[in-house]
């Protein structure tokens, strides 16, 4: 898609109502373009989304995300919440002192935001003396960061917000290009298929489907899309689905957390993991205050691992604390570099990008 962009375009450019684009993510921005049904087609599946996660008309929706810069999932939550019959403020990111003024003012009960922000927002009202025990929020609707394990339990991201902050957290998964959103329940076993909208497979490195309960690469075709509508488009996304029925009684498949990036997977030092093996392990230290995990390869052509970090101790003790840890959990020590705050955010939020980069891959 990258390579032959409009090649995918399916239908005449004067049918097209709304240019969006991909974040960059695995190199350059993908076009996607959008005809007005599927304007309706992305709000009906917000909806729907929304719905799966108790979502009732009488809440209010504060929005922590970018509605601007061709992003899609801004326009796609706005839309499925207006057709909810919900309310809902949108505030964008960033801010954690305006987030929390709203917050109050309109008695917001629901966000709508990045785990990892979540994290500032709370980090903000135990230094400025809000009660999280008793603000209006109810629940979040978390996007862009996983927040569980592979076994549905909350990984240390996740459980260091709910920790602090006991409001009810949902998971979801979606991209650009597949114009469709799998949403937790209320009993988080797993992100919900809408298969109206679009049919899930679990493939595995020769195109073949997979069973339940294996993880390979999550291929989706795409249903109602007219202007570029996709046949088993591979991912990249590791996952495996569950086929029983949820609990809440809803019979379509459910897509696990994701396991990593299938480009993105690491072999270092005759260890092989995703780069998310390495996020929860540093999500959970309190001395680790920021990181982006960068990958190359080095002279002799293997994966080499550099950890960009920021950290209120000494880099001495921070390194006697660490290595330790990385040791015990991965089993390698990778490189460690220390940056201070201002530097670090430099490298997050690179000029021109919508979201925090947490991984660089520079092989």
């Amino acid at each position: 898609m990258q390579l032959h962009n409009w090649d995918f375009l399916s239908v005449h450019s004067s049918e097209i109502k709304e240019y969006t684009a991909t974040s960059g993510t695995m190199g350059q921005p993908v076009t996607v373009a959008l005809t007005g049904n599927d304007l309706k087609r992305l709000a009906y599946n917000e909806y729907q989304s929304f719905r799966c996660a108790d979502g009732k008309p009488e809440d209010v929706y504060q929005l922590m995300l970018t509605l601007d810069r061709q992003f899609m999932a801004g326009i796609a939550y706005y839309s499925g919440i207006r057709q909810l019959g919900a309310a809902l403020v949108r505030t964008g990111p960033g801010l954690p002192p305006m987030q929390w003024d709203t917050i109050m003012r309109v008695q917001s009960n629901s966000i709508v935001a990045v785990p990892s922000f979540i994290l500032k927002l709370i980090q903000y009202a135990q230094e400025n003396q809000i009660d999280l025990h008793k603000t209006p929020v109810e629940k979040a609707i978390c996007i862009g960061e996983s927040l569980r394990q592979g076994d549905f339990e909350l990984n240390a991201l996740g459980q260091k917000i709910y920790d602090q902050w006991p409001i009810k957290l949902y998971s979801t998964y979606a991209s650009t290009e597949m114009q469709t959103a799998f949403t937790e329940c209320g009993f988080s076993h797993g992100g919900h298929e809408q298969p109206d909208l679009i049919i899930l497979e679990i493939i595995d490195d020769h195109g073949n489907p997979l069973h339940a309960g294996e993880y390979g690469e999550v291929a989706i075709t795409t249903l109602g899309v007219e202007g570029m509508p996709l046949l088993r488009y591979r991912t990249g996304d590791i996952c495996a689905f569950y086929e029983e029925p949820c609990a809440c009684g809803r019979k379509s498949k459910r897509l696990s957390p994701v396991l990593g990036r299938k480009q993105q997977m690491i072999k270092y030092k005759g260890t092989t993991f995703y780069p998310p093996a390495i996020f929860d392990i540093l999500n959970n230290l309190p001395y680790i205050q920021e990181y982006i995990v960068e990958v190359f390869t080095n002279d002799i052509n293997t994966d080499e691992i550099r950890l960009h970090l920021h950290t209120h101790l000494s880099v001495d003790e921070c390194e006697l604390r660490l290595k330790p840890i990385l040791q015990s959990k991965l089993r390698v020590v990778p490189l460690l570099h220390f940056h201070s705050g201002s530097e670090i955010h430099q490298m997050q939020f690179p000029p021109a990008s919508r979201k925090q980069v947490r991984f660089i891959d520079n092989r």
